[in-house]
């Protein structure tokens, strides 16, 4: 049996030494530069305030021209050919132009570098050297699953001295992402190593699930054996703890049983990076849940959207618990919520949330605003917005206040994922989010003692293969 473990441990060794390197290595870049994003604050700045003058179509003609006829939430935007009604459901997205409810999706690359500009000149970035660069379903930048909704994507490049690339959504004309020079180079030795993500095998979602899964796995099999063996093959001199083991060997030894509980903690917390409901549940709402929460609305009680001018560059109107509601994004931290009697607020109200919790589960408690430091936090997409958790029984639900949306259902499986992964992978225990510059040098320290130990392997292994071959 133990010479089954030795070899096992050792050609797994041998083929993940180097995976193992690239992964602490990648880890502490990923802690400072994560994967590129269009920030909220970036898409609001980006946004032009709507034009009012010239007649709209009602909401209820809009979304009946986009054809989907499950529609949950209409957005009105203001782009560089005009205002446009975005209609999107569980089932799909479409945009429309709001003056006469025509198909708004962007064929041209005209209208995508027109787009591209004014969002740039929004947020003061020089775009006098804008030009369209590709026209594509993926690229290594946007292989998530989040812009399947949006393909293909316009890349547009600015040309400015960051190198910033703007990519535009065929289907809505919206600017869903952006990057620069320093992010693209940083995420290649960062999250593309990491998460082992070039293009070819991100876009296919299934394939690299079930690569990543797999080679996580065989990792977390080599450690456990390898940590097996550390401890079997101790020995004790003079009350002190030694090694069987001389040079390259010993110091893998000895630098393994150091960060034996770190490596099987972080290897197994990656492994289930990639859970996806194998194990634990995946947070999403029942389909009575969903039937009830993606109900859609009545369109035909949105009252016209008036010629008035506005200050509002993001006009959505959204159903909660069975109620129309309108909301005018005037700030990145404000925005006016219209109630279907007229009456404006900030967002919904606790005893709102709380009626719709009412129809969604029973024994629902009082909904509660979480806190800033709570252990299961959600952020609304309004910086200063509540958001409400109601609990009914074993299950929670986090609501936002700013747009009704459910942000979270944590089951106590959900709930014990949060530990088992976000917190051993990403240490963002409480304590140590309470104290972050504490928790930089605890991840680059441990990353880089897992990085050295890695390196011990990459030598051991060099040097086996070198005798067996």
């Amino acid at each position: 049996m133990m010479g089954v473990i030795v070899l096992t441990h050792r050609w797994l060794g041998i083929a993940f030494c180097l995976l193992f390197a690239t992964w602490f290595a990648s880890g502490i870049v990923m802690h400072f530069v994560p994967f590129p994003s269009l920030t909220d604050a970036e898409r609001f700045a980006g946004l032009a305030p709507l034009a009012r003058g010239a007649p709209f179509v009602p909401v209820v003609d809009a979304v009946a021209a986009s054809g989907i006829g499950d529609a949950t939430r209409v957005r009105l935007l203001q782009r560089s050919d005009g205002p446009v009604y975005i209609v999107s459901a569980p089932s799909g997205v479409r945009a429309v132009h709001a003056s006469d409810g025509a198909g708004a999706s962007v064929e041209s690359p005209d209208l995508a570098l027109a787009i591209a500009r004014n969002h740039a000149r929004g947020r003061g970035l020089d775009a006098a050297r804008a030009a369209v660069l590709a026209r594509a379903d993926h690229d290594q930048w946007s292989v998530p699953n989040g812009f399947d909704g949006h393909r293909p994507l316009f890349r547009v490049a600015l040309g400015d001295a960051a190198g910033t690339e703007i990519y535009v959504s065929s289907r809505t004309g919206e600017v869903v992402l952006d990057t620069t020079r320093s992010e693209r180079g940083w995420n290649w030795v960062g999250s593309v190593l990491h998460w082992i993500y070039p293009t070819v095998l991100r876009s296919n979602w299934a394939l690299w699930d079930r690569v990543v899964w797999t080679l996580s796995l065989l990792a977390l099999i080599a450690a456990l054996l390898g940590a097996v063996l550390g401890i079997i093959r101790i020995r004790r001199r003079g009350g002190l703890i030694g090694s069987p083991y001389r040079g390259w060997h010993a110091l893998h030894h000895f630098i393994g049983l150091v960060s034996t509980v770190f490596v099987l903690t972080w290897i197994f917390s990656g492994w289930l990076s990639m859970d996806h409901g194998r194990l634990f549940s995946r947070g999403q709402l029942t389909p009575a849940e969903a039937a009830l929460i993606n109900a859609s609305p009545d369109w035909k009680t949105v009252p016209p959207v008036d010629g008035r001018p506005s200050i509002a560059r993001d006009v959505e109107w959204f159903a909660f618990n069975g109620n129309l509601y309108r909301r005018e994004r005037v700030g990145l931290d404000r925005q006016i919520l219209v109630r279907p009697n007229g009456e404006e607020q900030e967002g919904l109200t606790a005893q709102e949330v709380g009626a719709l919790m009412a129809r969604l589960a029973t024994g629902c408690s009082t909904p509660l605003a979480l806190a800033e430091n709570d252990d299961y936090p959600a952020q609304s997409v309004i910086a200063r917005s509540p958001v409400y958790r109601a609990r009914c029984g074993d299950v929670w639900f986090d609501i936002d206040s700013a747009d009704g949306s459910i942000l979270q259902r944590l089951d106590a499986s959900r709930r014990a994922y949060r530990w088992f992964y976000r917190a051993l992978h990403t240490l963002d225990f409480p304590v140590l989010m309470a104290h972050p510059r504490l928790r930089d040098v605890l991840v680059i320290g441990l990353c880089a003692l897992g990085l050295v130990f890695s390196i011990t392997g990459i030598v051991i292994g060099w040097r086996r293969l070198g005798l067996s071959f």
